[in-house]
């Protein structure tokens, strides 16, 4: 029989680790990640070979939230697109490397064009045809994936506890545009591209955008440790120039950096694929400076307007739903096992890609849509290049929350248009450029509200 003292001690030990439990059932934590994703000279990227290293590389960066179930892991990556079987094996490697599961691992690009582009599943139909690789040579892609696998795990035991989040926004002034400017028959009359030399198509209204960038800062106490940026727009000033460049979003995240150096700054694309900086941006070299500026200064009136939040791993959650996009109808099969086999290389790439996805499609792949909970701030996890009207939906849908959106996730589908966007024709909508067909609208909707929790 125990004495009253040894009874005591049981009592107050097991108080001790019951309380433990709890702190840590509450305790959240984040740890950064930061790689060199700049393809070496030589290497081919989406459009040309490397020829030389500019003074800006590129890179792959990131968090890893622990504390709400099994780790989340965030990814924005300085590349023109990763996609299909590509999007699959770095999530796999991503979650391999924080201890989770891939459908917790959200990866995205930027789209700045001189940047590589990854796509395991066309470099291996590729290389049954024995035709050119070009682009989708995967062999620097892999590197990185060692590199970002190291990354993490390293920075995992370094995780810093997460007081507070903090929640931004504001205007960026004369960047984005809307690339579609319609004529009086509701049809696109033109596309301004993001880089436009006419005046007269620069004159045109800016139309239909997201003017703001969203920011979310993760805090320890009075210390930032990461701020992650959401801004919808094409990422473009000019390009073609054979050295790998984060251009103008790379640039104003560095300027940020240089102004908060204690946090890891982490940039996402927003539904940006009818917008580009064509309005304001003749491509000229000068632009580019220019446009990075605009889009720092938007991200420092948007940290200076930032409210802090009390926040638990209890506040944190994420949420996936699987969708079947509906692949564009006018991908066959046959037709593109013919394009395998055509004279020359770029056509026969553009044919590997869409086969692929198609056949992912036929095979009855779904596409996960995530949505990461912090609090009052909701951040949808999109795939390819969406139109701005989806993330001005979302929105919407849940006026009293803190709604931003990351698309250029699995980068499979191309543009995704909206329904009246396929009827009104122009580059966006027409192949190759979008891998979907008009109904992928109420697919994705359905989607968004969902986890949203707007139904």
């Amino acid at each position: 029989m125990s004495s009253p003292l040894t009874a005591l001690r049981r009592i107050v030990l097991f108080a001790s680790l019951f309380l433990c439990a709890h702190l840590r059932a509450d305790d959240l934590k984040v740890a950064v990640f930061d790689v060199d994703a700049t393809p070496p000279v030589g290497a081919m990227m989406a459009y040309d070979p490397v020829k030389a290293q500019g003074e800006l590389g590129l890179r792959a960066r990131g968090i890893v939230l622990l504390g709400a179930d099994e780790p989340i892991v965030l990814c924005a990556i300085d590349w023109i697109g990763i996609a299909n079987d590509g999007n699959d094996v770095f999530r796999q490697t991503l979650a391999d490397a924080a201890g989770t599961t891939p459908s917790r691992v959200a990866v995205h690009t930027l789209h700045q064009h001189d940047a590589p582009m990854c796509d395991f599943g066309s470099e291996r139909l590729l290389q049954e045809i024995k035709a050119p690789l070009q682009c989708y040579d995967g062999t620097f892609a892999r590197e990185v994936l060692v590199r970002l696998k190291a990354a993490i795990q390293a920075a995992l035991p370094e995780a810093k506890p997460v007081t507070q989040i903090g929640l931004g926004r504001a205007e960026v002034k004369e960047v984005a545009s809307n690339r579609r400017i319609l004529g009086p028959d509701g049809k696109v009359r033109v596309t301004r591209y993001t880089a436009t030399k006419d005046p007269a198509v620069r004159a045109e209204p800016e139309g239909t955008i997201d003017p703001d960038v969203s920011l979310i800062s993760f805090w320890n106490g009075d210390a930032p440790v990461a701020v992650l940026s959401y801004y919808a727009c094409h990422p473009q000033s000019y390009y073609r120039t054979g050295v790998a460049n984060p251009d103008f979003p790379g640039i104003a995240r560095y300027l940020r950096g240089l102004e908060v150096p204690d946090a890891l700054h982490i940039h996402f694309n927003g539904a940006g694929g009818n917008l580009g900086a064509g309005k304001y941006n003749d491509g000229s070299h000068a632009m580019r400076w220019v446009l990075a500026q605009r889009l720092a200064d938007g991200m420092k009136r948007a940290w200076e307007a930032t409210e802090k939040f009390p926040i638990t791993a209890k506040e944190v959650g994420w949420q996936v739903e699987p969708v079947a996009i509906p692949p564009a109808s006018f991908l066959t099969v046959p037709e593109l096992e013919t394009l395998l086999h055509a004279p020359t290389a770029s056509t026969v790439n553009g044919a590997a890609a869409s086969l692929v996805w198609l056949r992912r499609c036929k095979a009855g792949h779904k596409i996960e849509l995530g949505c990461l909970h912090l609090g009052k701030a909701r951040v949808l996890h999109m795939p390819g290049e969406l139109f701005v009207e989806y993330q001005l939906a979302a929105k919407k849908m849940r006026p009293d929350l803190f709604v931003t959106m990351a698309a250029y996730g699995d980068y499979g589908p191309g543009y995704i248009g909206t329904s009246i966007g396929y009827d009104q024709g122009g580059y966006e909508t027409s192949h190759p450029a979008s891998h979907v067909a008009p109904g992928v609208e109420e697919v994705l909707t359905a989607g968004m509200r969902k986890l949203l929790g707007d139904q």
